[in-house]
């Protein structure tokens, strides 16, 4: 989606502002710095960790992140589903910020004592049932769904340990609606991709990835969704071989991510608030 010339500028003003919070307003210009210091005063690396329905979302505020710090090395985000996610943090691998689809899955990690502090819920989301355009099976509800999958149609899911098919899973329950999926994928974006290709008739995915697919397919409301909603949290990481400079970094990005300007992106990819 592209954003507004204004959306752009609030981004860039608050990510400045991260920046330069804590800085005296007398304190002069540099050729360096700029006025009052600015978003170059920060340095060091950003490791992000996300789910992969926030991959939109993100792209937009570490690209924008990257563009206000050029001290900052800002690495590509790794995206997946945040139960394999959590899984590579416990087990060791590096990263400073670390952004879930849902609580349990960064209790996780808080339990393993990764976590600084307290994780912010940052979004919500709901699912939609997601058809290829035009709808050809004439899906309405998930009875419709459970019917399409019982006469041989391939109706897909996100496996039961990520929370967009534990979610899934709690929805279907909530309808009475019994339905075996023709495979379960790892992460929301396998769903939606399968069904983009035609390689699935239906799945259950959140509502931000079917308008991030655009044209290519259909959203269908289900009400049980209403009552299933996935809060995202967003945490610092604290790892042992991290330095100060790279802790002041991830907190910069959690408060982008918490500012109106990194909320309006997120509203603008479908995420409510949390």
């Amino acid at each position: 989606m592209t954003r507004s010339r204004g959306t752009r500028a609030l981004v860039g003003a608050v990510v400045a502002l991260v920046a330069v919070a804590g800085c005296s307003a007398a304190e002069p210009e540099s050729p360096a710095t700029g006025p009052s210091g600015s978003a170059d005063a920060l340095s060091g690396t950003l490791t992000v960790f996300a789910a992969a329905s926030l991959k939109g979302a993100f792209d937009e505020l570490t690209a924008d992140f990257a563009d206000a710090h050029a001290g900052v090395d800002v690495q590509p985000t790794t995206y997946d589903g945040s139960s394999t996610l959590a899984t590579q943090l416990v087990e060791g691998a590096r990263a400073d910020v670390f952004a879930s689809a849902d609580e349990t899955t960064m209790g996780t990690v808080d339990d393993a004592g990764l976590v600084e502090g307290a994780p912010t819920l940052f979004a919500t989301n709901t699912l939609q049932i997601v058809v290829p355009a035009g709808n050809p099976h004439g899906i309405a509800s998930l009875a419709d769904l459970a019917a399409l999958a019982s006469s041989g149609g391939r109706v897909v899911l996100c496996a039961a340990q990520v929370p967009c098919g534990a979610a899934a899973r709690k929805v279907l329950d909530a309808a009475g609606v019994a339905l075996t999926p023709a495979s379960e994928e790892q992460n929301v974006t396998a769903v939606l991709t399968k069904v983009v290709a035609g390689e699935a008739d239906a799945g259950l995915v959140y509502r931000t990835d079917v308008l991030a697919a655009g044209d290519d397919v259909e959203g269908i409301d289900v009400d049980e969704a209403a009552d299933v909603v996935n809060r995202y949290p967003i945490a610092v990481l604290g790892t042992g071989s991290r330095s100060a400079q790279d802790a002041e970094v991830a907190q910069a990005f959690v408060d982008l991510v918490l500012s109106d300007a990194g909320q309006q992106v997120l509203a603008d990819r479908g995420f409510a608030a949390p």
